[in-house]
């Protein structure tokens, strides 16, 4: 008999879908059976086991699972907002079977004990894999350095004092001179912090007339071009954060030419919304690095597109309500991402025929994979199922009711959008699926 078919399903038959793993060099209909967690065979016409669900994936493409390098997860210390629970179901719910989870929690990840709790509630209650980044510096505060080794040792995938960018030099190489003994990256918030202090949007006309502190597009370009520096004296592989300004993409790219070790993200906020999102005083518009300008908006498409910017990553950073109402001036920066990402990255890039869908699996499992060093993911034979199935013609309208985030701060709802993640496969076994993704046997 068939079992029910849901979460925690780990046999079952796709059918009817495209194969999408540009690894592999495949982008072709197959059929893919998975039983007890395990691929075990891909093509056509091959018996199906009685006892095995059969999907119809018609129209969708299954991709190696998605992983976005950038997430907050808020545990522990900041439940209200989201949890590692909340967080990775919504992760699941977007199409990503990983993250890469940020360090500013309360306390922060610096300590072996804090690195274990992340680690452990991610086991037990995790819907996608977790791979924590590990704080650079005690307690975030710039000084001295977190005892790095141990971190790795623990399960720590790189080093970022996320949100506040290491204004030390020399700090910052000390930490690059260990990463990169330890064989492990990075992930810079390059900002000069004194050129930002107090600033709430982008520097600029604008934010005269709104009577708002900005924050210069320099101010980036600054501490891109210092951390760039700082990896080419070190040998450390350095990947910059939510790259949001033209000239920092520039800085990259040139950075890349010259064989530097340094890869990129961009945000879907930053290649599809500019400081005009703010007027009216949005909060949900409010995001650190901010939204910037037209001219910048379009680098980062570009840069995506010809590689410069390796990776998209969601910077997914949960508020409440009642601190996303609060003034402007005061409201906290960042925007959940997860459950939008994969819409507003067809809908911007893809539609538009930008990028292909092979290339944007590259930019969301391929490229995320090679910069935490997690091993290629091909789907083949024999491999654990590690799959995200999307449908890129599926329209959807983003609503609050639909989101598994425990948040809902973002400028986007009520917004139509196409291409949509329809199963997610982490681990072997089903973290999502649609109940518009029919049974057919």
């Amino acid at each position: 008999m068939t079992k029910p078919f849901g979460v925690g399903a780990t046999s079952f038959l796709l059918r009817g879908g495209s194969l999408c793993d540009p690894e592999a060099g495949i982008e072709e209909r197959r059929d893919i059976l998975v039983r007890d967690g395990i691929i075990r065979a891909i093509g056509t016409g091959f018996p199906v086991p009685e006892d095995v669900q059969v999907l119809d994936v018609s129209d969708c493409l299954i991709s190696p699972g998605f992983v976005d390098l950038h997430v907050h997860l808020r545990e522990p210390g900041q439940e209200e907002k989201e949890t590692i629970e909340t967080g990775t179901a919504a992760a699941a719910n977007g199409g990503f079977t990983g993250v890469a989870c940020m360090p500013n929690t309360v306390p922060p990840i610096d300590s072996p004990g804090t690195l274990e709790l992340v680690c452990r509630k991610a086991a037990e209650q995790g819907y996608s894999r977790v791979y924590p980044i590990a704080a650079i510096t005690v307690g975030q505060e710039g000084n001295r350095l977190t005892e790095m080794g141990e971190l790795v040792e623990g399960g720590a995938v790189g080093f970022s004092d996320d949100g506040k960018p290491v204004g030390s030099t020399i700090v910052m190489r000390r930490a690059m001179e260990y990463a990169c003994a330890l064989g492990v990256p990075i992930f810079s918030h390059s900002e000069d912090a004194v050129l930002t202090a107090g600033g709430v949007m982008n520097e600029g006309e604008l934010s005269v007339r709104m009577g708002l502190k900005g924050m210069p597009r320099e101010a980036e370009v600054v501490g891109v071009t210092r951390d760039i520096l700082l990896a080419a004296l070190t040998g450390c592989h350095l990947h910059v954060c939510h790259v949001s300004t033209a000239g920092a993409v520039d800085a990259i790219r040139r950075a890349k030419a010259s064989g530097i070790r340094v890869t990129a993200e961009g945000a879907p906020h930053h290649f599809i919304l500019t400081e005009k999102n703010v007027i009216g005083y949005q909060t949900n518009a409010k995001m650190s690095p901010p939204l910037r300008t037209e001219t910048d908006r379009q680098a980062i498409i570009d840069g995506l597109v010809d590689g410069t910017l390796d990776a998209i990553a969601t910077d997914h950073a949960p508020h409440t309500d009642e601190e996303k109402e609060a003034e402007f001036d005061r409201a906290p920066f960042g925007i959940i991402g997860l459950e939008t990402a994969v819409g507003l990255s067809v809908t911007a890039l893809v539609e538009s025929g930008l990028l292909t869908p092979a290339d944007l699996v590259r930019r969301m499992s391929v490229s995320p994979r090679e910069i935490l060093r997690l091993g290629g993911r091909k789907i083949r034979e024999d491999e654990t199922a590690e799959l995200t199935v999307w449908n890129p013609k599926r329209t959807w309208v983003v609503s609050k009711g639909e989101l598994s985030s425990r948040s809902s701060n973002t400028p986007f709802l009520g917004r139509s959008l196409t291409g949509r993640a329809v199963l997610s496969v982490s681990g072997g076994k089903v973290t999502h699926w649609r109940d518009q993704l029919a049974a057919i046997s």
